[in-house]
Parts: C-alpha cells; structure tokens; sequence
C-alpha cells in the first residue's frame, strides 16, 4: 500500500471555491457534499489556498458577520501539496509531520499548480482496510 501512487490511491475528485466568494457559501458546499475543506483556485483553476470547517469555525467566532466575509480572508495559503506520480508513503509523512488532515494533490501545468484531488487521514485508513480483504 505504501507504494501506491497518489492517483492509484485518490478516491473523489476536487471540490473548489473561489476567493472572493463569501463564507456562508463555503459552508453549504461543504454541509452539501459532507467535506471538511475546500481548495481555492483563482479563475484559471490554479491552487491558491485551502478553507476548512475549523476555518469557518473561526471566522463565526471571531466575527458577526463572518457569513459576508470573503474564503481569502480565512483560508490557508500554506497547501500541503504531492504530485500524482508520488507514493503514498509522502502523503502520510506529510500529514504526520505537518500534523494536518488532507493533501492536495496537484498537476504542474505552466509552472503552476492545478489542483486534481484531495487526500486525507481518512482516505488512507480507506486503503489500509481494504488491503486486508
């Protein structure tokens, strides 16, 4: 399993958002599609950050009117990122050493990077059953 590929490994496509769309719409699509994040791309579909439940959490804390406040103010732009071809033994390093709960996994097109899925904690668990079937 350790040498699975992170396109061999990844279950689900990408679910994004832009910056500027407000939180409160980050919310529902995360509640629509029972996801903990979302990637944020810019109009060209290029990584730009990462917005989380516990993102949102924060922002409804913080401040009344967090439902109006745009994803950039709130989301991350330090993005845990592995390429396709990468083995699955980087994205559980990544996630211990980083002590995060996803990936992103990315395409270089350009010299930029185009996000094409998302691996988590619970993802490897999901291979880790399976192998023993």
């Amino acid at each position: 399993m350790r040498d699975m590929t992170v396109l061999e490994a990844k279950r689900y496509g990408v679910i994004t958002c832009g910056p500027h769309q407000k939180l409160l719409a980050a919310a529902c699509t995360m509640q629509e599609h029972n996801i903990s994040a979302l990637v944020v791309v810019d109009e060209e579909g290029y990584l730009i950050g990462v917005i989380t439940r516990t993102d949102l959490v924060r922002a409804c804390y913080e401040r009344m009117d967090w439902e109006q406040q745009p994803v950039q103010t709130y989301m991350n732009t330090d993005v845990a990122t592995v390429f396709l071809n990468d083995p699955l033994q980087k994205v559980m390093e990544l996630l211990l050493n980083r002590h995060i709960h996803r990936v992103v996994a990315v395409e270089a097109v350009d010299g930029r990077l185009k996000p094409r899925g998302v691996l988590s904690a619970a993802d490897i668990v999901y291979h880790m059953a399976r192998c023993h079937y």
